[in-house]
């Protein structure tokens, strides 16, 4: 991975008239003054066993390179804080890091990988792939500070939905609902003038209300007020407006329909789906995050061994510990930095600060055609409605080709994950498995997810949550969003 580093060009002395020396000879006392005594004093903070770390003293120490620390480092630099960015890996990403074919097979243990599958340099496997939505945050995000100078992006071929056992494309235009297989005839039309008046709706315009408050009235009322029945209800909101589960339906209706005009937003965009994908993999979003931050004077450390949060006696963070291996004599010293806040992931913080919200397990596949039933889609997404396979979660499935430039050319990698529900997590995925067809090799994962017990305001840890099991950054988005008003206020 690349290792941004800025570079600045030192300021021209002015030209000042030197006060000429007294004397050219050294007087007594400066014969006798030793190297030490030139040093600078060790800082008050700094613990008995440390060494001062970098510059010492920072206005935030940001832990981990995963995309929302690096976005955080990001734009926190961007505004004139100084940054220190720290990571216990040699490559930037963390655990959602791209990697090529060798070190995929390596970190599952899988021995070498198989010659059928090509050169090693054609692979960038992300390890939690997530599809971005073409109009959403992240993209926002994105053009604001303008990091999509350092990448490229490739529309996604199709977006699918399972119904019943058939996966079928899902319908975001009028003209597209009308030709569906999702829907009978009647269903059709009714569907057709939902999306006539999503499309439609504007907050700030009343006159496009057509009599909904859609601040009281529910995402249920909404549906039956079109005459859409249960089944409709379903492929909307799981496979349009990516809701997690159905608790929605009995909330007010505006911010799935918002989250539903982002959809079909997103769709008329590029026409094929509402996703887009960067070309290499996710690996180059916390890169491109990672050099704005180096461009505004941010300091990137790859393999720093984060021993421990420094907290004073309120339990207010203040300092890291990290264990420094020296590149002259690789023998490794505790070293320390300061700083007014502490972002990160929740790996870095002790167990007390973060609470388990459950796990997520994901399945990689490789495949050498494409996905069955998606039109030999190159790249596509898969929803599964939970209720369509007896679960209270969806189960998402992702593809991804060459186009991407993620595999070689002709091999397919095909994801699936979900939250888990028992004590068999594999089991989970079989839905999702048993629609990608003759699988290659297959790579189980299992992971914890955390999220912070406290909002930081108080301790001054901004600890991040841990991406969901989902095959879209939406969610993960709202974290972000959150992460970053409490560090700002």
């Amino acid at each position: 991975m690349a290792h941004f580093e800025e570079k600045t060009d030192e300021p021209p002395t002015p030209d000042v008239p030197i006060p000429a020396s007294p004397t050219t000879e050294p007087t007594t006392d400066d014969a006798q003054q030793s190297p030490a005594d030139s040093m600078p004093p060790r800082p008050h903070w700094l613990p008995d066993d440390c060494n001062v770390l970098a510059d010492g003293e920072y206005d935030a120490i940001v832990l981990g390179t995963g995309l929302k620390e690096c976005i955080m480092s990001g734009l926190l630099s961007t505004q004139g804080l100084k940054v220190l960015h720290l990571d216990r890996y040699n490559y930037y990403g963390a655990d959602c890091a791209s990697l090529n074919l060798t070190n995929l097979y390596s970190k599952f243990q899988a021995g070498d990988p198989p010659t059928y599958l090509g050169s090693n340099r054609d692979y960038n496997v992300d390890l939690i792939p997530k599809f971005i939505m073409a109009c959403g945050n992240l993209t926002k995000m994105l053009l604001h500070t303008k990091v999509t100078r350092y990448l490229e992006f490739k529309s996604i071929d199709g977006s699918f939905v399972l119904n019943g056992s058939k996966v079928l494309k899902v319908p975001a235009t009028p003209k597209e609902a009308l030709s569906s297989s999702l829907m009978g005839m009647f269903e059709k039309r009714r569907f057709r003038s939902f999306l006539i008046y999503i499309n439609e709706y504007n907050q700030k315009d009343p006159s496009t209300f057509k009599d909904k408050d859609l601040t009281r009235m529910t995402m249920r009322e909404l549906y039956v007020s079109f005459g859409l029945c249960d089944a409709t209800h379903e492929f909307i909101s799981h496979a349009m407006c990516l809701e997690l589960d159905n608790l929605h339906l009995d909330a007010p209706a505006l911010p799935t329909v918002l989250k539903l005009q982002t959809y079909c937003t997103s769709l008329e965009t590029y026409g094929k789906s509402p996703y887009i994908y960067p070309m290499y993999g996710l690996g180059g979003l916390p890169e491109g995050f990672s050099r704005l931050c180096a461009i505004h004077g941010g300091t990137f450390m790859l393999n720093a061994d984060v021993k421990s949060v420094l907290f004073d006696d309120d339990g207010a963070a203040w300092g890291v510990k990290v264990d420094v291996e020296d590149m002259m004599t690789g023998k490794k010293e505790l070293q320390a930095a300061k700083a007014t806040m502490i972002i990160g992931d929740p790996s870095y913080f002790p167990k007390e600060k973060v609470r388990t919200t459950g796990q997520v397990v994901r399945s990689i596949c490789f495949l050498n055609h494409p996905i069955p039933n998606t039109n030999n889609a190159e790249s596509c997404q898969i929803i599964i409605p939970g209720p369509q396979v007896n679960r209270k979660n969806d189960v998402f499935v992702c593809c991804l080709g060459s186009q991407q430039n993620v595999v070689a050319k002709g091999i397919y990698v095909a994801i699936v994950s979900t939250k888990v529900e028992t004590q068999d997590p594999a089991r989970e995925l079989v839905p999702g498995l048993r629609l990608l067809g003759q699988i290659l090799q297959r790579f189980d994962s299992v992971s914890d997810c955390y999220e912070p017990l406290q909002d930081g305001l108080t301790d001054r840890c901004f600890i991040s949550s841990s991406f969901d099991g989902t095959s879209h950054f939406e969610s993960d988005c709202d974290d972000l969003l959150s992460l970053y008003k409490r560090v700002t206020g």
